[in-house]
C-alpha cells in the first residue's frame, strides 16, 4: 500500500516571495566576498552557479507542475532519460582518460543501479498506482541519479588514479602470469570504497548530525515527522543500493580499458 502522508494540525506553509529569494541570494554574496578575499578564483563560478541554479530550479518547477498536471507515463520516462543522459555527461566531463568510452559505461551502470532501484521502491516498497506516477517517481530518480553520479565519478577517477599509483604494481603481476582482474584487484578496490563511502558516511550521521533535504522539506510543508522519517528512511537505503551497484559496474567494466586483448597494461 502506498504510503500517504498526514498532516500535522499546523499544516500552514511559508510562502516565499521573490523579494525573499532575493534576500536568501545574499549568502551568496557572502560566499562571493570570502573567495575574493582569499583570492580563491570562485567569485564567477558563485555567480554563475547561483543564476544557473535559479533557472534550473524554476524550469524543473514548471516542468514538475505540468508532468503532474498531464500524467503521461512517455513524459515521464523521457524526463527519467534526460536527467540520466545529464548526469552521464556530468560524471565523465571532468574525467582525462578515454572519455568517450566512459561516457557509455557511466550511463550504463548509471541505469543499472539507478534503474533497477528505481523499479524496486516503485514496485515493491511504494507500490505506486499508477507506477509512473511523476509525484513520485520524478523526485525519487532525481535523488538516486545525483547520488548515482557521484558513485559512478568516484569510482572512475580513482580508479585511473590507482592505476596508474600501481602501474609497477600491475606490471609484476601479469609478468607472474596473474590475469588482469587479479592484477588490478586492490586498484579495483580502492575505487569501490572510495567513491561508496561517502554514502556509507552519510548513513552512519543521518539524523544524528544531518536532517537531510526530503525529511525536512515534508516536516516544513506540514507532513508529520515520524512519516517524514519513514520515507527518509527509504530514500537512504535506495541511494545505498543504487551507489553500491552503479559504483560496481562503472569499476569492474572500466577496469577492462587499462588492459589490451593481449592482457598487457595499455600505454600511457
Amino acid at each position: 500500500m502506498m504510503l500517504v502522508a498526514p498532516q500535522t494540525a499546523s499544516s500552514s506553509v511559508l510562502a516565499l516571495s521573490w523579494l525573499d529569494l532575493a534576500f536568501a541570494g545574499a549568502l551568496v554574496i557572502v560566499a562571493m566576498a570570502i573567495s575574493a578575499w582569499q583570492r580563491l578564483g570562485l567569485a564567477r563560478g558563485f555567480a554563475i552557479g547561483a543564476v544557473r541554479a535559479v533557472v534550473q530550479l524554476v524550469a524543473v518547477g514548471y516542468v514538475l507542475t505540468y508532468l503532474i498536471a498531464t500524467r503521461r507515463w512517455y513524459l515521464v520516462l523521457l524526463t527519467l532519460l534526460v536527467m540520466l543522459v545529464a548526469a552521464t555527461k556530468t560524471a565523465t566531463d571532468r574525467q582525462k582518460r578515454g572519455r568517450a568510452k566512459l561516457f557509455v559505461i557511466s550511463g550504463t551502470a548509471m541505469l543499472i543501479g539507478a534503474g533497477v532501484t528505481l523499479a524496486y521502491v516503485d514496485v515493491i516498497v511504494l507500490r505506486l498506482h499508477p507506477w509512473y506516477d511523476p509525484q513520485y517517481l520524478i523526485p525519487l530518480f532525481g535523488m538516486i541519479i545525483g547520488n548515482a553520479m557521484n558513485g559512478a565519478a568516484l569510482a572512475a577517477d580513482r580508479l585511473n588514479s590507482e592505476m596508474e599509483l600501481r602501474r609497477g604494481e600491475v606490471e609484476a603481476y601479469l609478468a607472474l602470469g596473474a590475469s588482469p582482474a587479479r592484477a588490478s584487484a586492490e586498484a579495483v578496490r580502492r575505487a569501490l570504497v572510495a567513491a561508496i563511502m561517502p554514502t556509507l558516511n552519510m548513513l552512519m550521521v543521518v539524523g544524528l548530525v544531518s536532517l537531510p533535504g526530503m525529511m525536512t522539506g515534508q516536516i516544513i510543508g506540514g507532513s508529520s515527522p515520524l512519516t517524514a522519517v519513514r520515507y527518509q528512511i527509504v530514500v537512504v537505503f535506495m541511494l545505498a543500493g543504487a551507489v553500491a551497484m552503479t559504483s560496481v559496474v562503472v569499476a569492474l567494466w572500466y577496469r577492462g580499458t587499462f588492459f589490451t586483448a593481449a592482457e598487457q597494461l595499455v600505454s600511457r
